[in-house]
């Protein structure tokens, strides 16, 4: 019997392209009530995860459920709706002219540049968003004139529109300024804490992005999944070092996380 407390679940997930096995055997399991960070190197498989999860990459083998609802046997188009993605390639694709408010409403109708017109109770939900995140003030700004982090806030109001269960967030502080970053972590961890939340998964490789709010961590590696569980299990030094090939050295200050690679065995600095 399947678990009404489970949001999504991978099973023994397999994507091979053109011979070269891309993910292997990836099981994973998310909740209700947690929030998850994706943690792994560069080629770990993060992406391509992320991408079968949207319905952009078609698996090899292996089960995707999300509310119990397999990938294949649904209607894909309206299951997507269920996963709301922040990442760069949604960013680069917006319409330099268009206000706030209605990047945010065109997240109804998963729409890009939307150019039909918006119905008075699409722009109140929008304006209630925009409240939510924190933008309220940006309603009429055009997206040319938002900043870094202001843009991320805005994308992620988009994809509140269609009130996902999943919120998932690829990498959403890369090119954000250390001020910027931080003030948006901030609003992750109090986004993450507000009651109905989505469940969110923060993807990244900074340890130092990974907010109290986030209780439990998948960690890839080579296209596999190296571990998973609750954070304080996985995140210690002996399990970052083989993540990431390298001599870690784990700090936890407050909740947060710093972690600090040390020069190979051997090798004067």
């Amino acid at each position: 019997m399947r678990n009404s407390k489970t949001i999504l679940a991978v099973s023994n997930l397999r994507v091979e392209r053109s011979g070269t096995t891309i993910l292997d055997g990836v099981s994973w399991r998310v909740e209700r009530g947690q929030h998850w960070v994706i943690l792994g190197a560069n080629g770990s498989g993060k992406t391509s995860l992320l991408s079968a999860l949207t319905g952009y990459l078609t698996p090899t083998a292996g089960e995707i459920l999300l509310l119990d609802r397999t990938y294949g046997r649904s209607d894909w188009r309206e299951l997507r709706k269920q996963i709301g993605l922040v990442s760069s390639a949604v960013r680069q694709m917006m319409a330099d002219d268009e206000p706030a408010l209605e990047t945010v409403a065109s997240g109804k109708y998963a729409m890009i540049d939307f150019w039909g017109t918006l119905s008075r109770a699409d722009k109140n939900r929008a304006r209630q968003i925009l409240r939510q995140i924190e933008c309220a003030h940006l309603a009429e700004r055009p997206w040319r004139v938002l900043s870094q982090g202001e843009r991320q806030r805005v994308l992620i109001g988009r994809a509140l529109m269609a009130k996902p269960k999943v919120l998932i967030l690829d990498e959403p502080c890369a090119g954000l300024d250390p001020a910027a970053r931080e003030h948006f972590l901030q609003f992750l961890q109090r986004l993450g804490k507000t009651k109905n939340a989505p469940t969110l998964v923060l993807v990244t490789h900074h340890v130092e992005e990974i907010m109290p709010v986030f209780s439990h961590v998948l960690i890839l590696k080579s296209g596999r999944v190296l571990a998973a569980g609750t954070k304080p299990e996985m995140l210690e030094t002996g399990m970052l070092s083989q993540a990431f090939n390298a001599r870690a050295r784990l700090q936890t200050r407050a909740g947060r996380y710093t972690m600090r690679v040390l020069p190979k065995r051997g090798v004067v600095v």
